[in-house]
């Protein structure tokens, strides 16, 4: 059977969108054949450029507060330069939503340095746009562990199945409350919109076709 032709783009009715979701659940893959596909602008998290990442792995505890806060004013940055270059002059598709920066900080941080963290984050928030939807991916810890061990990455090789568990509730839970911006989302566990052309074309219809500011996606068969 062939593949329904894809319909008109997202981001004529959403210039800034957003995916999102918990290492492994395909966010970056996902932004990146969007952007591809429409011509976006893609606004993408660069981990390689931190240079406490790989540490935080090995000892969390230890290198948690500058890998967070690395993250944090690379992030804002990202975002600021958004802002200034006029958001509606193109489209633009990202892999990472400002408001979700302190779900990471509460699962590794001391109580110390999570208030600290929480002052640098209430003064840098306000300088990030909001964006006009929000794909949030959702992924079994099972499916995230498995991903996560398939795709090879060096630095992640230390990255604990517990962790991804925790990570994977801690999204739940945010996103369950997330009123910021419209928000779809996505069920990844028979849904792979990232490697199956079919996927991604119903995909893009649900987006073109969403109403309202809260929608669920999902594969039955």
């Amino acid at each position: 059977m062939s593949t329904p032709p894809v319909p008109s783009s997202p981001f004529e009715r959403f210039r800034h969108i957003v995916v999102e979701g918990p290492i492994g659940a395909g966010k970056t893959t996902l932004a990146r054949k969007l952007a591809e596909r429409f011509g976006a602008r893609p606004v993408l998290e660069e981990p390689e450029g931190n240079p406490f990442l790989e540490r935080f792995y090995r000892d969390g505890a230890r290198y948690a507060l500058p890998t967070q806060l690395f993250f944090l004013f690379q992030r804002v940055n990202q975002l600021r330069d958004l802002a200034q270059r006029d958001l509606f002059s193109q489209a633009v598709v990202g892999d990472f939503l400002l408001d979700k920066d302190p779900l990471f900080a509460r699962l590794t941080l001391a109580d110390d340095e999570l208030a600290l963290y929480q002052q640098i984050f209430a003064n840098l928030q306000p300088q990030a746009p909001v964006p006009d939807l929000v794909i949030y991916l959702q992924a079994q810890p099972d499916q995230l562990v498995n991903r996560v061990r398939q795709r090879g990455i060096a630095m992640e090789a230390d990255i604990s199945e517990a962790y991804l568990r925790e990570l994977t509730e801690a999204y739940s839970r945010f996103f369950y409350h997330y009123e910021n911006a419209p928000l779809m989302i996505v069920n990844t566990e028979r849904l792979n919109p990232v490697s199956r052309e079919e996927d991604f074309t119903m995909l893009v219809r649900q987006i073109v076709e969403l109403r309202g500011r809260r929608s669920f996606f999902n594969r039955a068969d």
